[in-house]
């Protein structure tokens, strides 16, 4: 049991915190800085850590832009205003998802797609589904190997969701409930404690949506954004570097 737990626990903490920090914080939002190697470094690291769901990197940036732009419109990719429930809500956003990775999807706005960090060809060889079914097998193998009944199977598929999973959860109850800092953004963003403790700053959604480029998503004495904590080290050391500053 402790096995599962621990391997259920650390996937997706480590998965959501890779989430936070590099695909949403870097590469759709580019708050701080990094050298191309440490770019491909999180790129690699951020794929092998999602596993079977893991997200392509440009397509989930232009994706969250849209979202910015149109934040809770008809054209927004995954706006909980639009749709009855949270699976039509999904499917809705991987529609558009897949049609921006084929690159199908209609961007008005081309500033959308601009300063994008990408790895073209590692983004291809990620975007294929052999080597996806090869970690959902591992998963299932170390369930088959530590679960001590089959009820705990049940988190498996979780495990083999996680990256879209933790999206919509964000995405749903970011814009449903919770309380609001700034009410004149246009939209029904929220910050929903304490359901943020799962979601390590994320969902400090109506923060955010004020302040989009804010490394730190906590606003108010009592919000705590984890990420924002959890990556001071990485800065320390120069892995990671702030943003220069503006004349």
């Amino acid at each position: 049991m402790e096995v599962i737990l621990t391997f259920f626990g650390l996937h997706w903490f480590l998965s959501l915190f890779f989430h936070s920090l590099f695909l949403h914080r870097y590469v759709s939002h580019q708050m701080y800085c990094m050298s191309e190697r440490t770019f491909k470094v999180f790129s690699v690291l951020t794929y092998l850590i999602q596993g079977p769901s893991a997200l392509n990197p440009r397509a989930y940036a232009i994706l969250h832009r849209l979202h910015h732009k149109y934040s809770d419109t008809p054209d927004d990719p995954h706006s909980p205003m639009q749709h009855a429930n949270i699976f039509r809500m999904m499917l809705r956003t991987y529609k558009v998802y897949q049609a921006i990775i084929k690159r199908e999807y209609p961007i008005q706005d081309t500033a959308i797609e601009q300063q994008i960090p990408n790895w073209e060809s590692f983004e291809r060889f990620a975007n294929r589904w052999v080597p996806r079914f090869l970690m959902m097998g591992i998963y299932f193998l170390v369930y088959l190997q530590f679960a001590p009944s089959p009820i705990w199977f049940v988190l498996l598929p979780i495990q083999f969701v996680t990256g879209p999973l933790q999206g919509a959860i964000v995405n749903w109850f970011g814009h449903k409930v919770g309380y609001v800092n700034y009410r004149d953004l246009g939209d029904h963003s929220r910050n929903t404690l304490p359901l943020d403790l799962i979601t390590f700053g994320e969902l400090f959604q109506n923060n955010h949506h004020k302040a989009p480029h804010r490394f730190n998503f906590a606003h108010k004495w009592f919000e705590l954004d984890v990420v924002y904590w959890v990556s001071k080290p990485l800065f320390w050391v120069g892995v990671l570097k702030p943003l220069p500053a503006k004349a």
